[in-house]
C-alpha cells in the first residue's frame, strides 16, 4: 500500500490544499496526517493562509482517504468541525517489520516507546530526517507549514517498506528501506 504521511499543518489552508494535491499526484491510497491540524500553537507564528475552517473543509472532502493522528495542539473541540476521527497512534505491518506512527510529543527518538518497533514515524519537531539508531529507524516528516532549523516544508511517501522524505515539489531529500 502507498501512503503520503505529513504533519503539522497548524491551520494553514494553503498547505492543506498542497498536501491534498500531493496525495492525488502521488496516487497514494491513504493520506496520514500526524497531528497539529488546525491550531498554530502558542510558540508558533501564524502559518501562511491561517484558516482552520477552510482546512477542515478541505480535509472533510477527502475523509474516506484520510487517517488523522492527534497531536499536542489538537483538542476535543477540533472534532466538532471534522468529519473524521483523531486517533492516538497507529501501527503498519510490512512483512516482519512493524512501523509505529505517532505525533511525536510523547514518543520520539529521544523518548522511545517501550515496545520494540522497526521504525517510528512522527512529526511535532518540524524538522524532517531519517536516521537509524540502536537498530530503530527514526523518521520525522518535518512540517508542512512551519519547518524549523533550516529544513524545508516536507512530507513522506511510504510504499512497500521504503520511505522517502520529499520536499513539496516531490524532490527526494532522503530515503530508507
Amino acid at each position: 500500500m502507498k501512503y503520503v504521511i505529513a504533519s503539522d499543518l497548524h491551520g494553514s489552508y494553503y498547505y492543506a490544499k498542497e498536501i491534498v494535491n500531493i496525495f492525488k499526484k502521488e496516487n497514494a491510497q491513504k493520506l496520514i496526517l500526524l497531528g497539529d491540524i488546525y491550531n498554530h500553537g502558542p510558540r508558533n507564528v501564524l502559518p501562511k493562509d491561517y484558516s482552520p475552517m477552510e482546512v477542515a473543509q478541505t480535509l472533510n472532502a477527502i475523509k474516506s482517504d484520510l487517517i488523522v493522528i492527534k497531536g499536542n495542539c489538537d483538542s476535543q473541540v477540533d472534532t466538532m468541525i471534522s468529519d473524521f476521527d483523531f486517533i492516538e497512534g497507529m501501527v503498519i505491518g510490512e512483512g516482519e517489520r512493524i512501523f509505529y506512527l505517532t505525533h511525536g510529543h510523547v514518543y520520539n527518538k529521544d523518548n522511545p516507546p517501550k515496545t520494540n518497533f522497526y521504525c517510528v514515524i512522527y512529526g511535532h519537531f518540524h524538522t524532517g530526517f531519517i536516521k537509524k539508531e540502536n537498530g530503530v529507524l527514526w523518521v520525522n516528516t518535518g512540517s508542512l507549514s512551519l519547518p524549523k532549523n533550516g529544513t524545508v516544508n516536507s512530507y513522506l511517501l511510504f510504499e512497500d517498506g521504503k520511505i522517502y522524505l520529499k520536499d513539496l515539489t516531490g524532490k527526494i531529500i532522503d530515503s530508507a528501506e
